[in-house]
């Protein structure tokens, strides 16, 4: 992975502010995932949510809790899309290697450290998700890398 995939992960504007809900997507390769989950992740405030507010001020009014659920519910939403709707992989990175490198692969120390966690409750993948948030919204956590091994475990790779 290049750089600016490396240093990728789901970033939201200031909570309580006009883009609350929005995601910050820097130019790139990565845009396009962010935007794809964008797009869940304000079909969540504005459909799901349970709020009071109405549809406009549901998205200013997004704290950094909602940001968290919100980002949840969305990947969630894809892994389990792309699951074919009975199954989610979700992958995050383990402190110790599970692979150890040999032959022609070369080691990134990032896949090596790739840890699984299948899923075949939409519910419960969502709970995952939001418990271990901080490895998808933290800086340095490779959050966006690390869905887009999720979708590739979750969609399967004979698929």
């Amino acid at each position: 992975f290049s750089c600016e995939w490396a240093q990728a992960y789901f970033r939201f504007r200031e909570p309580y502010s006009d883009l609350a809900y929005a995601l910050e997507a820097e130019k790139g390769g990565t845009r396009a995932i962010l935007m794809a989950v964008q797009a869940h992740i304000i079909k969540y405030l504005l459909f799901v949510r349970n709020t009071e507010d109405t549809h406009l001020e549901r998205l200013c009014r997004t704290g950094r809790r909602e940001q968290g659920e919100a980002l949840a519910a969305a990947l969630a939403d894809t892994l389990w899309a792309a699951g074919g709707g009975g199954r989610a992989t979700i992958c995050l990175l383990a402190p110790a290697l599970h692979l150890t490198p040999s032959g022609d692969y070369k080691p990134d120390n990032f896949t090596e450290r790739i840890q699984l966690f299948e899923f075949s409750e939409k519910a419960a993948a969502q709970e995952f998700i939001f418990d271990h948030i901080s490895c998808f919204k933290g800086e340095g956590s490779h959050g966006v890398i690390l869905f887009l091994y999720s979708l590739l475990f979750s969609r399967t790779l004979e698929r």
